[in-house]
């Protein structure tokens, strides 16, 4: 790959702020942050296009409440076709810790994720999407 220069004008203050903020994320030098968010923002774009991505949804539940195991497995058999995979861990007792891999159209993840997310008995859920900023397709 070839890498091309280019120069970047900034007031003081903000550079300041960049390269504290390089040291804290613990990037080694201000080209890797710089592309590191550029890319970030390709895949922001790439999400809000609605092109198609790959997603983690990661759930949190606690498998004692009403039928919420069946509720979930309907939910994925549903969306069967955007699932790669799906892990299942007993966090304890009461509580288990689902992940579950997906790759589709953003919306389509989006929707299914707000779905399950929703369903009654799911403590927490948090879905992170990513794409190749250029889209996966």
């Amino acid at each position: 790959m070839k890498l091309l220069r280019f120069g970047v004008s900034l007031p003081e203050d903000l550079m300041k702020k960049f390269d504290r903020l390089v040291k804290r994320r613990r990037w080694p030098n201000r080209s890797e942050a710089i592309r590191d968010l550029i890319r970030r923002e390709l895949v922001q774009e790439d999400i809000a296009s609605d092109r198609i991505v790959a997603g983690v949804l990661s759930l949190l539940y606690d498998h004692h409440k009403s039928a919420i195991s069946e509720k979930l497995t309907a939910l994925q058999h549903d969306h069967h076709k955007s699932i790669i995979s799906t892990t299942h861990v007993h966090l304890d007792h009461d509580n288990c810790l689902e992940v579950i891999l997906l790759h589709g159209r953003a919306k389509d993840i989006k929707q299914f994720a707000d779905g399950i997310i929703s369903i009654k008995g799911v403590k927490h859920g948090g879905l992170h999407l990513t794409s190749k900023g250029a889209g996966l397709d």
